[in-house]
Formats: C-alpha cells, sequence, structure tokens
C-alpha cells in the first residue's frame, strides 16, 4: 500500500526529517477484542483472512513498518491470545506485544496502555496513538500529524465529515429535531495522547466510563482538562463493520499489489525490445514497471537494473514479475525466479504473482502445443503456490517473416498480464494462456 509520507521509502516521514529525527518516543495501542457480530461470520472480523492473511496482520505492517514507532500493543479477548501469537508469529512481526483484554472497550484499551508502562515494556513512550485493529489503510503521513498534534496539546484525534443528518426522536419514535451537520463531525481513530494524560485519564474513570464510554477524547477531557486537537482525516480511515466491507478491504489491497512490476528480460534484442513495448503499455494501466536484463548479455545504452536474480534490491521492493523469453523454452529461468523470491521471503505478507510470457516465432505447431512444459509449468506453479508466490504462463505467436509484434498483440498481452497481476486468481496458477 502507497504511503504519502514515505518520500525516499526509508520508512521515517518527511516531518520527522525535518525536525532531525524523531524528537519524541511513539507507541501504539490497537484494541483487538470485538466480536464481529456485524459482520455476521463466525470470526472475528479482525481475524478475518484477506489475501491470505488476517486483517489486523495489515494493520500491524501499517505500524510496524514505520521506524519512528517502537512498540506495538495488540489487546485482544483472552480466548484470541493464542491465535494472535500465531498471527505474530506466522507473519514475522517483531515489535508487537499480546495483551488480554477486558470485559468493554475502556477496559481493553487500559489494560494496553498500562503495557507500555516503563516497569513493563522498558521505556515509558511519550505519545500514545490508539487505533482501530480492523482500520488497515492508516497513511503515514496523517499518523505523523496525529503525533505531533498528541505531542503539542496533549491530545489529538481523527475526525470525518457527516455524511448523514443526525436526528433526534421522541420517546414515541417521532421526529423530535435534527442536529446542522455542518456543526459537527464524526469522531474516527487513530487518536493521541502524550502517556500521562491518557493514564491519568483511566486512572480517574468511573465504573460507568468504563461500562458505557465510547470516546477517549472524550475521557481525556472531562478527567484531565485535555482539549483535544481535532485533523480531517483521509476518506481510507473507514472501519472494516459489515461482510461487504471485507470485500472493499481485499480490492483495495489488491489496487495497491498491482502498481508495479519488474519486466525480465531474457537477454536477446527482440526480448528486450517486445520489453521496453510492454512497459510503455502498461504505464497507461498506472502500473509503474522497470526493465531488467542479466548482466553482461546487454550494452550500455539503457538505464537497466542488473540481473534481478543476482541484486537483492530487485526482490525486496514490492513487485511483481514479468519473465520474458523468445522461442527458448525459459522454464528454468523462471523457476530461478521463483527459487530466489522463496529464499528472499518475499511472500510472506501477501501472494507474488509471477508471469512467464513466452514468445514462440516458429511457423509450425509450437513446441508448447507438443512437449511436457505445460506439465512442468503446472509442477512449478503448484509448488510455488505453497509458498504463496502465483506463477501464470502465456504464450504468444507470431512469425518470424512479421517485421514484428503490432500495437494490438502488445495490448492484448499487457492487459492479460495486468488482470493475472490484480485479480491474483490462484486457481490459474499453472495455466499456459494464450494472448
Amino acid at each position: 500500500m502507497n504511503q504519502r509520507g514515505a518520500a525516499d521509502g526509508c520508512g521515517e516521514p518527511q516531518g520527522f526529517r525535518r525536525h532531525g529525527g524523531a524528537p519524541f518516543t511513539v507507541s501504539v495501542v490497537l484494541p483487538a477484542g470485538g466480536t464481529g457480530e456485524r459482520t455476521g461470520l463466525p470470526t472475528p472480523k479482525q481475524f478475518c483472512t484477506v489475501l491470505s492473511r488476517p486483517l489486523i496482520s495489515y494493520t500491524i505492517q501499517a505500524f510496524e513498518r514505520l521506524s519512528w514507532i517502537q512498540h506495538i500493543v495488540v489487546v485482544v479477548a483472552g480466548e484470541s491470545n493464542a491465535l494472535m501469537t500465531d498471527i505474530i508469529q506466522r507473519f514475522q512481526h517483531t515489535k508487537v506485544r499480546v495483551v488480554s483484554g477486558g470485559a468493554t472497550r475502556h477496559r481493553s484499551i487500559f489494560n494496553g496502555v498500562r503495557a507500555l508502562d516503563a516497569g513493563k515494556s522498558g521505556a515509558t513512550p511519550d505519545v500514545v496513538i490508539i487505533h482501530d485493529a480492523v482500520r488497515p489503510f492508516v497513511e503515514e503521513d496523517f499518523l505523523f500529524e496525529i503525533a505531533m498534534a498528541a505531542k503539542e496539546n496533549g491530545a489529538s484525534g481523527a475526525i470525518r465529515p457527516l455524511v448523514s443528518t443526525v436526528i433526534a426522536t421522541s420517546s414515541e419514535d417521532y421526529l423530535d429535531h435534527s442536529l446542522e451537520r455542518s456543526k459537527y463531525r464524526a469522531s474516527e481513530m487513530p487518536q493521541g495522547f502524550l502517556y500521562h494524560v491518557i493514564y491519568q485519564a483511566y486512572q480517574k474513570c468511573s465504573e460507568v466510563d468504563f461500562d458505557f464510554g465510547t470516546e477517549c477524547l472524550q475521557l481525556a477531557l472531562q478527567h484531565t482538562g485535555t482539549q483535544a486537537k481535532l485533523i480531517e482525516g483521509p476518506p481510507t480511515l473507514w472501519k472494516v463493520t459489515y461482510k461487504r466491507d471485507l470485500a472493499a478491504a481485499e480490492s483495495i489491497i489488491k489496487e495497491s499489489l498491482c502498481g508495479s512490476a519488474c519486466i525480465i528480460s531474457d537477454g536477446s534484442e527482440r526480448s528486450r525490445e517486445f520489453g521496453q513495448c510492454l512497459q510503455r503499455v502498461m504505464g497507461s494501466f498506472d502500473m509503474v514497471s522497470i526493465l531488467t536484463v542479466p548482466t553482461g548479455k546487454m550494452g550500455t545504452e539503457l538505464d537497466v537494473l542488473p540481473d534481478v536474480i543476482g541484486d537483492a534490491s530487485c526482490l525486496s521492493k514490492e513487485w511483481n514479475f514479468i519473465q520474458l523469453s523468445v522461442n527458448g523454452s525459459g522454464l528454468s529461468e523462471v523457476e530461478e525466479t521463483v527459487r530466489a523470491l522463496e529464499a528472499a521471503n518475499r511472500a510472506l505478507l501477501h501472494p507474488i504473482v509471477v508471469v512467464w510470457v513466452r514468445f514462440d516465432t516458429s511457423d509450425g505447431l509450437s513446441v508448447m502445443e507438443t512437449g511436457a512444459r505445460p506439465l512442468l509449468l503446472v509442477e512449478l506453479a503448484s509448488a510455488a503456490k505453497l509458498q504463496n508466490i502465483l506463477l501464470y504462463g502465456i504464450h504468444l505467436h507470431f512469425s518470424e517473416k512479421d517485421a514484428g509484434w503490432s500495437d494490438g498483440s502488445v495490448k492484448r498481452l499487457a492487459e492479460l498480464t495486468y488482470t493475472l497481476i490484480h485479480d491474483r486468481n490462484a486457481s490459474l496458477a499453472g495455466q499456459m494462456l494464450h494472448a
């Protein structure tokens, strides 16, 4: 998922760099004890799977990738402790600690805040950000704004314009009055607090506050006199509440994952030329792509990356891979790419797509149609799928007598390739499609 604040990919927002590094410490509390009744699903929504990964893991990653976030406390119902611990281990989250929640939301949040006490975590943070576990699309720049406003004002919170008019009803269920929508805002997450402000607020809470309160900012105002700075947040702050929201979340994640691709040439002139044409067409789909070639097989007239297999930086980026081969099998090179991705553990957090595009320039029957390579592709794809790598094949035939390929054939290939990368349809993995 692209984040607005990561200008150079180092994980530290521009604001912190302008201030010469992180000027204070920030930790996060993620309450995740909800039962998810409104989704109508047997699994609480925070643990529902989106692209082979629990929703809460995406939310954790949104914070964990930021170098200026020190600790993340996830608060879950006691019966979910083992499940949450397994998620942390499986997806290698390193900044996370799990604590048991209470009977209500505020009791759970207070448990998370107390877990950040110096006596338990080793360093009490200056600022605590509280965020819902089922809001995975929080942006880095906005988190920075919340953290800075909390440091300066004691508390801060996200707001959004009201979508619907709020009305009050009488005891007989008739309209009593309506509120002027322009004067009101919807309170959202994240919310930020100086540690001592939110800690003291919870220490002073009554049983009524703990049992029926819903607004952390109100508790800070009521019990510590701290007025929160309110900041209008982006539309991406929406919360997964209903079953349909899970489908929407998957669509957003797919869009973010199909935004870039690494086109790997086999080193031949035709492969390079076609790769350049494909690169231009993919740009019309808002997909950023780069062309790589095996080291030593190309001249210096192109600004290209070295061989993707030999350059770990290529494998560390959130790219998909399009591997081109002309006439020769090329399947061994595809296998090499898959093995390199597996070794780099690139598919841990989301499925990676590898599309093998094989150009056949023979005038007779395609070797792909007569040989055993389709079976080998299926076998390779089946093994790769177990590692969360989706491998597809595309066969494109054109005659050597032709001057080249048509714009239409390049466009058809680009559209098919983009669809495979976007949809990530596991049932099509191992298929050799024809463009």
